[in-house]
């Protein structure tokens, strides 16, 4: 049995960790989600450690993707015995907007007001409580896919009627405030263990798509502009309160000031960090060489 144990899906996010790891030596075994089957009735998981990697933009790349499937091995992983990095119970919370929202204002963090529908036909009426412009996103997105502008309720009721409001392979909607971010530019803190690791603020030129990664500049996307920042440290013990609740071991929170009022609103928990493409030119340091030291640090806690 390998020591460790990787689920994956995308075909280049992780090549520099298996690279890392290769390099350090560690005995692990990369399972591609695709091509997957696993025994409810079994006894034993595949390693005794396992580290989540399902993106919830797997769903843009193929309409079979393995969000759920995921959730249900982790699930059966964990009872078996498996210590399992960024779990079943974080994988919940990456695959729900709306469950994100709830935990970050439930510990007394702000959010983008919101409004949580199932059916498209139900989104005027509660975007009614809001201050447009709004945007209607899907409970579960990645890549800034599902997310739509709508300047007036006029605007967003003739979305509606034509059909043409954002979908959610959950069949969950979000109506939210759009809420300016000073400087056009969000900051994304990433965290390892639990704590704080970089942060980078991110301009995307107006887009939704923020991923920082290599992989993620394909043509023909918008250019962003990544600049490494040294938070408030309020921002920083706020996205460290953030993963402990959700559980995840390894992800990045997403925070904006709110230019109308300046008042740091938090709105996106990411349970796959990937990290900053060219990290020795935006942050000097390679984050996957100190994955590999948490990683190997786990596998030791482990084999007690």
């Amino acid at each position: 049995m390998p020591d460790l144990a990787i689920l994956y899906e995308h075909p280049q996010w992780f090549a520099p960790l298996f690279a890392a790891l290769d390099a350090r030596g560690v005995n692990y075994t990369a399972i591609h989600a695709d091509g997957f089957a696993f025994d409810p009735a079994a006894a034993a998981p595949p390693a005794p450690l396992v580290f989540n990697r399902i993106a919830m933009s797997s769903f843009l790349r193929a309409p079979e993707h393995p969000i759920f499937h995921a959730a249900a091995a982790l699930a059966q992983w964990q009872a078996r015995g498996a210590r399992v990095l960024n779990g079943s119970d974080a994988l919940a919370i990456d695959s729900s907007k709306a469950r994100q929202l709830s935990l970050i204002a439930g510990l007394g963090l702000a959010i983008p007001a919101t409004r949580v529908v199932h059916r498209a036909a139900d989104l005027p009426a509660a975007a009614a409580a809001l201050r447009f412009p709004i945007v209607v996103k899907a409970n579960i997105g990645g890549s800034g896919a599902g997310i739509v502008r709508y300047d007036d309720a006029a605007a967003l009721a003739a979305a509606v009627a034509d059909g043409s409001v954002p979908d959610s392979i959950d069949r969950v909607l979000l109506a939210q405030e759009y809420a300016p971010a000073r400087g056009d530019r969000i900051i994304r803190i990433e965290t390892l263990g639990g704590r704080f690791l970089y942060a980078i603020e991110v301009d995307g030129g107006g887009s939704f798509d923020l991923c920082p990664a290599d992989a993620c500049a394909l043509p023909g996307k918008p250019t962003i502009t990544m600049t490494r920042v040294d938070p408030d440290p309020s921002l920083i013990a706020a996205a460290e309160a953030i993963v402990a609740a959700a559980g995840i071991d390894v992800g990045g929170v997403e925070v904006l000031i709110d230019d109308r009022d300046g008042v740091a609103r938090f709105y996106d928990i990411n349970a796959l960090s990937n990290f900053v493409a060219r990290p020795l030119e935006v942050l000097g340091w390679d984050p996957h060489a100190r994955l590999v030291d948490w990683l190997t640090a786990m596998l030791a806690e482990t084999r007690r």
